[in-house]
């Protein structure tokens, strides 16, 4: 769609990039709001929330050199400005978000269930504003459709991600917008988080219905997915399911456990 806000002089700005920012910034304000409502510290909370980021963005980079073929074959090439330009794996970046969450609560003795209550919806709010940065660059994008609510990627947008833009036979081609299907998904999920908060009978109430919600709404939309989704492992070619399906089984199945174990453990109280 509009990789580029914006150019100064030789210096283009990403809509990506931009958009990204702007879901960090709301995503740790949210986070903020909630845990002070908990008895956190809010100061606290912004300084969880940046090392998160970095440890999150650290996380997906490392994922992907596994996923992506085109990394994996050349491990040099994790030093090209492809590789720095490249979003992750989000997955990758949940994983390494989450160890350094758990990393800082214990050094600053704090709750985890309850910071963690904090993060989930503030998390799904930058998952959707964070989609609308990989539609308007063009990446994650999804199969051919002649819905009528298929898109139609630009010349700029196929030059930065590789985005197919014509069909075989040279007519334009027009793609399911799974970057908004799966922003608008995280928007409901974030709204239901937000409602689920006020109301949550257990600590970590709110990060369990998170780990069970995204990856419902992971899995279902990389059916629709056509951009490249790598092979961890073979696991692909062996089960016919996409990397962040898999993971997303793995995590709901863990998700829902726990879920009974609190359910259970509260109820006993």
């Amino acid at each position: 769609m509009y990789p580029e806000l914006i150019r100064i002089g030789n210096f283009p700005i990403h809509t990506y990039g931009v958009l990204l920012a702007v879901g960090i910034l709301l995503a740790l304000f949210v986070a903020a709001r909630l845990a002070s409502k908990d008895g956190l510290p809010r100061e606290r909370i912004y300084d969880l929330g940046l090392w998160t980021v970095i440890g999150g963005l650290l996380g997906s980079k490392i994922l992907m050199i596994f996923v992506d073929e085109n990394f994996s074959r050349d491990f040099s090439s994790i030093f090209s400005l492809d590789f720095l330009r490249s979003g992750g794996v989000y997955y990758g970046g949940f994983i390494g978000g989450v160890l350094t969450l758990i990393f800082l609560i214990q050094l600053y003795k704090l709750s985890f269930w309850k910071v963690a209550d904090a993060f989930a919806p503030a998390v799904a709010l930058g998952q959707a504003v964070g989609r609308q940065g990989c539609f308007a660059a063009g990446c994650c994008w999804g199969k051919a459709t002649n819905l009528p609510w298929g898109v139609h990627f630009g010349e700029k947008a196929h030059e930065y991600t590789g985005v197919p833009i014509y069909g075989p036979d040279g007519s334009d081609l027009y793609l399911h917008p799974t970057q908004l299907y799966e922003s608008f998904a995280m928007l409901l999920v974030f709204l239901f988080l937000l409602w689920l908060h006020r109301r949550k009978k257990f600590d970590g109430q709110i990060l369990i219905a998170y780990a069970i919600l995204y990856p419902i709404v992971r899995f279902t939309i990389e059916f629709f997915r056509d951009d490249p989704r790598g092979d961890l492992f073979g696991l692909t070619t062996l089960t016919g399911l996409s990397t962040s399906q898999i993971i997303s089984l793995i995590v709901a199945l863990v998700a829902i456990a726990f879920m009974i174990i609190k359910i259970k453990s509260s109820e006993a109280r």
